[in-house]
């Protein structure tokens, strides 16, 4: 074909490309894709390509451009930088050939990845019943729905955001009126690595998704799941619909690979909002991480990755979608913690299981390539192998008597044996070693297709005379020296050396001369190599049809594919599990009806891999249903209630657990206040992200569930910060009645166990107690010079110092700093006058704490009387105004022991006020 006109590619390029709102366009240009323009020059420094120039118009255009072979590498990394890119492919016509956008390639939408993780997209849609999403993984053809609908507008935006942390998709798009939501958009742009892609408002319309999604999943699927497809309280479906026509229109060709419609939220799962999942650390790290950003930690560190002894892709995420959505349903869990035991008490049986599971490709991302017509004949043959260990796998479970009594058995037989032995029949057409190109033949055994068996035939015949024409022209020429040969350029030839030439028959024509040999054609070679590419062009055309043919088999069996591969991911999680419990000593939780929480030496999960860990009881139900913790920094509270945590989350996806025993009465959700960093970027400091943190437990816990607070009320001045955790305390013990850890540094908050019934204190143990200024032990005194081990170990009851001094020493504080705070410490605590030192020698000021107050008052040096001025006959002085005297009359008349502690902290609060007034 000659050159096309330039003129007609930068025009057709440029008219495509206003076709499109991708972000690049590349054309299909002969053997090469092209970008041009400012495409071209941006890609070009984003993948390192070579930039040249191309003439049109009178002008120069920048151009760039990769082999057709070698498009798919560099989409794939445009696309992980978040870039859109639209594909426009050339096709031959009668009046040459003609160029289109055939497909859009999305974060959401890319099928070729080598990342074992899931690659969601996902539709939002906002109504006056609440919010609906649609996730779909088209890797996959997983197909998750569910409704957000309760509780105010910022509690369900707050759960939506839940979802998303849980997902982390890679692309969203968002409905008509979440995409006029500035606040919201851009609280997706500061907390998700997601692209934001703007689809037709007109996709989102309820009667246009419910007949998309009518279409795809069948009219049984809306019904059966409750979904009552064009009313405007099913925002789901609405996303749904969205979400297909989405996939539809970028070209991506998987929708076949989409059978299954799930609604996956509801009663079920135990809720686990996007703080708690960070905090937990279940899939990444807080390392990195900014208070709820995008910026997220590594994988190292994590649950996931402490737990996960998974072989295979599928298997891999699954026990990751396993951690974020583990679920109540206690016979769910006990099979699965079945199905664990089995594989803990057959030990060889367990290996071989996974030794064969480590052999299997990921069929459901093979069915979906089938399913878009991208996949070759290297992938129908990783079909094959993977569809031959299903026999393989039941076997070794029916065989082993431990496994086959287990509802192991029942997984390994889940899927249709029958069905899927007819379809690996099938691709047994296919060779052990086919070539990486579909359309050059090669692909096909013998005995799969007549004509094309005669095909081969014909070539092998052809090609048998071309192996044997070297030998047949040197018996009778006599020349030695000749040999045939093949190349792109002179077709088939005969070479001879320099030194024979003379030699060479009349029947031989000269095609070229080389430095030591001539090149030659005969009119019988000529006619050879005619007729071997009329049968090469014709095998190639066969079998690419033939392939064709069985690619679409294949993708008509997606459903096949997604349940061998369902069942064999469940039991490589499971495996995994049963490994990790083996390797490490953990045990089988015991899912109770009621009773709490009790875990009989419970350990962290992760710490424990790492460090010499001290495992410590936990007892919460009953009358033990909030336990205030209490202990010194760096003693290991924070640990202790994260461990709590990650045993009750850890039995609730059927895993045993990191204790010598343990029975757990499921919980309904888990949430976690741990700690708060600035996020002043989006204008919330420290005190205002821990306050909605607590706002959204509180408003979010139930009687079910758990709950984890380290400090509340640390962010602001100390009379607010005990108040609101002392209220918090309150509420959640007498209005939410969850079971509840609350580690705290305010001692006050221990004296509630007195008042409120289900409340117990428990402290993490110090050996040793640090000696007072003079040497003798005090109970009173919080800090010394002593030697002060921690224990690790809780113990109930409270504890009545802090330590906070011996830690600062612990950190390296310098040494003037801390013997100093000593100082100050004991002289507060004496109600003594602290001397306080200016800039010079001389610039003294003697300072007390005063009670009433809550502030330190001044005083000269040398003087006993008050900063105040009192006298003995007037101890409110002359100097106080009618309001303070009218405060101090009313402190004065307060009787102690008969107000109740909120109501003193409330007068107080009051009393401030008036007094800054």
């Amino acid at each position: 074909m000659s050159d096309p006109d330039p003129d007609t590619i930068v025009g057709e390029f440029f008219a495509l490309k206003r076709e499109t709102d991708a972000d690049f366009l590349v054309m299909q240009v002969g053997d090469f894709y092209e970008f041009f323009g400012e495409d071209a020059e941006t890609v070009a420094d984003l993948l390192d390509l070579k930039v040249s120039q191309k003439s049109a118009h009178g002008s120069d255009y920048p151009m760039a451009g990769v082999p057709v072979d070698k498009l798919t590498p560099h989409l794939k990394a445009l696309v992980e930088r978040g870039y859109r890119v639209a594909v426009a492919d050339q096709r031959e016509t009668a009046d040459g050939h003609e160029r289109a956008i055939t497909r859009v390639v999305t974060p959401g939408t890319l099928l070729e990845t080598s990342d074992a993780d899931a690659q969601y997209l996902v539709a939002v849609v906002r109504t006056d019943a609440g919010y609906g999403l649609a996730f779909a993984d088209v890797t996959t053809g997983r197909f998750l729905v569910t409704a957000v609908g309760d509780g105010d507008a910022d509690d369900a935006a707050d759960r939506v955001f839940a979802e998303l942390y849980r997902f982390d998709p890679v692309e969203i798009l968002p409905g008509p009126s979440v995409r006029n939501d500035d606040a919201f958009l851009d609280r997706v742009r500061e907390r998700t690595d997601a692209t934001v892609s703007v689809h037709r408002a007109e996709a989102f319309a309820p009667g246009r998704a419910t007949h998309l999604t009518t279409e795809q999943f069948g009219p049984e699927a809306l019904d059966s799941l409750g979904l009552d497809g064009g009313r405007d309280d099913t925002p789901e479906v609405q996303a749904a619909g969205a979400l297909l026509s989405y996939v539809e229109e970028t070209g991506t060709g998987v929708a076949s690979s989409m059978t299954r419609l799930r609604r996956y939220r509801g009663d079920d799962h135990v809720e686990l909002d996007a703080t708690t999942q960070r905090n937990l650390e279940l899939t990444e790290t807080m390392s990195g991480s900014t208070g709820g950003t995008s910026t997220q930690g590594g994988r190292e560190g994590s649950l996931f990755a402490t737990i996960d002894h998974t072989v295979t892709s599928p298997g891999k995420r699954l026990l990751a979608e396993w951690l974020k959505r583990p679920r109540q349903d206690r016979s769910t869990l006990r099979t699965r913690a079945d199905g664990v035991a089995a594989f803990a008490d057959a030990a060889l049986a367990r290996e071989g299981v996974r030794e064969s599971l480590g052999d299997a490709y990921d069929l459901e991302r093979l069915a979906s390539k089938a399913a878009s017509g991208s996949a070759d004949a290297r992938d129908l043959l990783r079909v094959r192998e993977t569809l031959a260990l299903v026999p393989t796998v039941a076997d070794a479970i029916e065989s082993d008597p431990t496994l086959s009594a287990s509802p192991l058995a029942d997984i390994a037989a889940r899927p249709d044996r029958e069905a899927a032995a007819d379809l690996r029949e099938r691709l047994d057409a296919l060779v052990d070693d086919p070539p990486a190109t579909i359309t050059e033949g090669g692909l096909f055994r013998r005995g799969h297709d007549d004509d094309l068996d005669d095909l081969i035939d014909r070539h092998e015949a052809v090609e048998e005379w071309l192996d044997t024409l070297a030998d047949r022209e040197k018996r009778e020429t006599g020349i030695t020296h000749l040999r045939v040969d093949r190349n792109k350029t002179d077709g088939y030839y005969i070479q001879v050396g320099n030194s024979e030439t003379d030699a060479v028959p009349d029947r031989y024509d000269r095609l070229k001369s080389l430095k030591n040999s001539e090149r030659y054609t005969t009119d019988a070679l000529d006619e050879r190599e005619r007729e071997i590419l009329r049968l090469e062009e014709r095998r190639g055309d066969l079998e690419y049809e033939l392939f064709e043919t069985l690619r679409e088999a294949v993708a008509a069996r997606a459903d096949l594919l997604q349940s061998v591969g369902r069942a064999l991911a469940e039991l490589d999680a499971l495996a995994s599990l049963s490994v990790h419990a083996v390797e490490n000593d953990w045990v089988r939780p015991e899912l109770c009806e009621s009773g709490g929480i009790d875990v009989e030496a419970g350990r962290h999960p992760v710490v424990e891999r790492t460090t010499e860990f001290v495992p410590n009881d936990a007892h919460l139900g009953g009358d033990r249903r909030f336990l205030v913790v209490t202990g010194p920094n760096m003693s290991g509270k924070s640990t202790y209630m994260r461990q709590v945590a990650l045993v009750v989350l850890l039995a609730q996806i059927g895993s045993f657990v990191p204790a010598a025993a343990a029975e757990i009465e499921p919980v309904d959700g888990i949430y976690t206040r741990v700690g708060a960093l600035d996020e002043l970027a989006q204008g919330r400091s420290t005190f205002m992200v821990e306050m909605q943190e607590l706002s959204n437990i509180l408003h979010s816990a139930t009687e079910d569930s758990l709950v984890i607070l380290d400090e509340v009320g640390r962010g602001t001045a100390t009379y607010d910060g005990i108040s609101i955790a002392w209220a918090a305390t309150e509420y959640l013990h007498n209005e939410v009645r969850a079971k509840t850890l609350f580690a705290t540094h305010y001692h006050e908050l221990t004296t509630l166990a007195d008042q409120l019934d289900r409340v117990q204190n428990v402290h993490v143990a110090v050996d040793g107690e640090p000696p007072s200024s003079d040497g003798a032990a005090s109970g009173s005194a919080d800090e010394g010079d002593g030697d002060v081990t921690f224990l690790r170990t809780v113990e109930d009851g409270p504890t009545d110092r802090s330590y906070g001094i011996h830690v600062a020493g612990l950190a390296g504080v310098p040494d003037p700093v801390v013997e100093r705070s000593r100082d100050v410490l004991e002289k507060l605590r004496a109600e003594e006058a602290i001397e306080t030192k200016g800039g010079g020698a001389d610039a003294t000021k003697q300072v007390v704490f005063d009670v009433g107050s809550g502030q330190l008052q001044t005083r000269d040096d040398g003087d006993d009387a008050p900063a105040t001025g009192a006298s003995d006959e007037d101890p409110a002085g002359d100097r106080l105004d009618e309001e303070t005297r009218a405060v101090l009359d009313e402190l004065s008349g307060v009787d102690l022991t008969g107000t109740s502690p909120v109501e003193l902290m409330n007068r107080v609060q009051a009393w401030k006020e008036r007094l800054d007034e």
